[in-house]
């Protein structure tokens, strides 16, 4: 296929600006210390930001792209290391707002290790959840290039409305869309409300992202999931990008089928590498380079991210990326 960004896409104003509204949360992420150990037997914690959406936003600005967040934080002292730790990354924090009351920013205990790995996320009562419509109405659609939402930020209300409002605004104003599935079991109230609303998100996006299990989730069984891929790029000029884990990735796009492998590394741990690919996708594109060589740099922000503990902290910067290629053996053969 040609490796160039689809025309239906591309009719929209483009990312050449390379600036990115992000919706959904960001939380604090404690990993076990020292590095590789348990979470029982753990002798401390290294604390940094995470959340899915704070995460992308970081490994944008890390390529060299402007990224601002859109949501809540719990007024306390874990609601405010988030906002300083946003202030660190650079990432804009206007639409940010402090809620008080019982909600509370989440918190994830994490082991950074692949075998016995055990990742605990606290999201009881989410401060997250509590974006509203002023909050996504708030925002200047004119000044960014895309938007990007995740699934999460879908899962329960008020959040929920406020992300499809905000994919409307978005829309008016001549953005492109982007969507992570993210389907996180644990967010949602049931299954059946997960699919439905994920499916109506996905038809509203013009580049949608996701796993395999993701995609046969939102079909109804795993052995739908890469047929659900396909018809969703078929419908609209969409570009799709199904993950498969160790086998790489499908990329459709424009009525063809992109097959790509991954750059294998000893992982130190599973998280982490879905946002990397994300941010690593999208700033490649934003380039202006070919989609296949963007699919390929998301697949190796995702494995450096791996090799490291934490998340955002973990994300490549363009250097390290571009070091990363240069001396890797891989792609593997898809």
């Amino acid at each position: 296929m040609d490796d160039a960004l689809p025309g239906p896409v591309l009719s929209k104003r483009g990312i050449a600006l390379r600036d990115f509204v992000v919706l959904g949360r960001v939380g604090m992420d404690l990993t076990a210390t020292p590095i590789g150990t348990a979470t029982p037997e753990a002798a401390g914690m290294m604390v940094s930001m995470g959340g899915s959406s704070a995460n992308i936003a970081a490994g944008l600005v890390k390529l060299g792209c402007r990224a601002a967040l859109v949501t809540c934080v719990s007024d306390d002292a874990v609601g405010r290391y988030c906002l300083n730790q946003l202030d660190a990354y650079g990432i804009d924090r206007r639409h940010v707002r402090r809620v008080q009351g019982e909600e509370r920013t989440s918190l994830a205990v994490v082991d950074a290790r692949i075998e016995g790995h055990n990742t605990v996320i606290y999201r009881n009562n989410a401060a997250d959840f509590r974006m509203d419509l002023p909050d996504v109405e708030g925002v200047d659609y004119a000044r960014h290039d895309a938007l990007i939402a995740t699934g999460t930020v879908l899962a329960a209300e008020p959040s929920r409305t406020a992300a499809f409002r905000a994919m409307a605004l978005a829309r008016a104003a001549g953005l492109r869309v982007i969507f992570d599935i993210d389907y996180r079991p644990y967010s949602w109230s049931s299954a059946a409300e997960a699919a439905a609303v994920l499916s109506r998100a996905a038809d509203l996006s013009d580049v949608i992202v996701g796993n395999d299990e993701e995609f046969g989730f939102m079909a109804g069984r795993f052995d739908a999931g890469l047929a659900k891929a396909r018809s969703l790029a078929a419908a609209g000029g969409r570009i799709v990008i199904y993950k498969r884990g160790p086998d790489g990735a499908i990329t459709f796009a424009g009525g063809a089928e992109l097959v790509t492998g991954i750059y294998p590394v000893d992982a130190l741990k599973p998280t982490g590498a879905g946002d990397s690919f994300l941010a690593g996708l999208l700033a490649t594109l934003a380039e202006g380079r070919p989609l296949r060589e963007a699919v390929l740099r998301g697949s190796a922000c995702a494995a450096i991210v791996v090799g490291k503990p934490g998340c955002a902290p973990a994300m490549p910067d363009r250097a390290e990326l571009d070091r990363f290629i240069a001396r890797h053996p891989g792609p593997s053969l898809p």
